[in-house]
């Protein structure tokens, strides 16, 4: 079959590997859309020291199961893939916090980080657990099933955050999964929802959001908010997300998922005297990615707009400059195996 390698780090090509074996626990997946994540840049600059060169990437994809040893998952289901799969043992997986697994990385004890610790959907076939599977329903296309893990990710953060009805939510960082977050927001009952961000992909973002904010803008917000979501990944964004929140309020920071970003420049009495949670959010423990899919389902939030460009999978090379460069607003970029 033909992969995406990362031979080490900042080299990558397109290869003819052996198609994968799934073994005890795992399905064998035929790729049917996979896209590129700001994530597997830092990847392929070295940023995840769990990773191991040579490495096939890849953790947003869906297809089909074409081997199975497992009568709950039959070959022909169609499926989305969340990537973080517990040891199921630990302390932390047992609270279904798998995504904070104290076996991260020990594929002996049946962790497995799909796409980082193990060969990833950038490729013809993958091996999945079936811990990671979810069914796709009936009205959710390939395309849409390979968002399954970036609207687990914005539901978590919007969860965590203890979002309710009528309250507003400021969401920094109009890519991917700030996208899914402000449409996320809404489904489940904001009362406001602004957008704060930079770039063309702001320029898209009108249709997500009441509102949208450049950072230089962002003095002119007439309120805070009850809850502030930063998908960012930098400094600069988390400040801003502290600073945005009401006294009282919540702010979830779920950006910087790659080591490297410290932050400075925040006065501490502002989240003291502010009486603030300050809360991290790591991707999408509790099967909440489930959930995500079924309101994708029930038509409550539209990612097919968001794949702003297509490829196929022979010509990864343009597809990641596309992405990393962010040509034409790109936002999130399908490869077709």
């Amino acid at each position: 079959m033909r992969a995406v390698v990362f031979r080490r780090t900042n080299e990558f090509a397109v290869e003819a590997i052996p198609i994968p074996e799934a073994g005890h626990g795992d399905v064998l997946v035929r790729v049917r859309a996979s896209m590129i994540c700001a994530t597997d840049q830092k990847i392929l600059a070295g940023r995840f020291p769990a990773v191991r060169f040579p490495h096939v990437p890849g953790h947003e994809f869906s297809g089909e199961i074409v081997a199975s040893d497992h009568p709950s998952w039959p070959t022909g289901t169609r499926v989305g893939v969340e990537v973080h799969v517990g040891c199921g043992t630990c302390e932390r997986c047992r609270e279904g916090m798998y995504t904070l697994c104290q076996n991260y990385g020990k594929r002996e004890t049946g962790h497995a980080h799909i796409g980082f610790t193990v060969p990833g959907g950038l490729a013809e076939y993958v091996a999945v657990s079936v811990g990671a599977l979810h069914a796709l329903p009936g009205e959710v296309s390939f395309d849409e099933g390979a968002w399954t893990d970036n609207l687990g990710i914005a539901l978590s953060a919007l969860e965590r955050g203890r979002l309710a009805g009528g309250e507003r939510v400021i969401v920094i960082g109009p890519g991917a999964i700030g996208l899914c977050a402000a449409q996320l927001a809404r489904a489940l009952g904001a009362g406001r929802v602004v957008l704060v961000g930079r770039g063309d992909r702001l320029g898209r973002a009108r249709d997500y959001a009441d509102e949208t904010f450049t950072p230089d803008r962002s003095a002119s917000l007439k309120t805070t908010a009850d809850l502030v979501v930063e998908f960012a990944g930098t400094a600069e964004a988390a400040r801003d997300a502290i600073t945005f929140a009401r006294r009282g309020g919540r702010v979830v920071l779920g950006g910087a998922t790659g080591t490297g970003v410290e932050l400075s420049g925040i006065d501490l009495s502002t989240i003291v005297r502010g009486n603030l949670d300050v809360l991290g959010s790591l991707a999408n423990p509790k099967g909440v990615s489930g959930r995500a899919l079924s309101l994708l389902a029930q038509g409550k939030v539209r990612v097919l707009d968001l794949i702003t460009h297509r490829f196929p999978l022979a010509a990864f090379d343009e597809a990641w400059r596309t992405f990393a460069e962010r040509r034409e607003g790109a936002i999130r970029v399908m490869l077709t195996p």
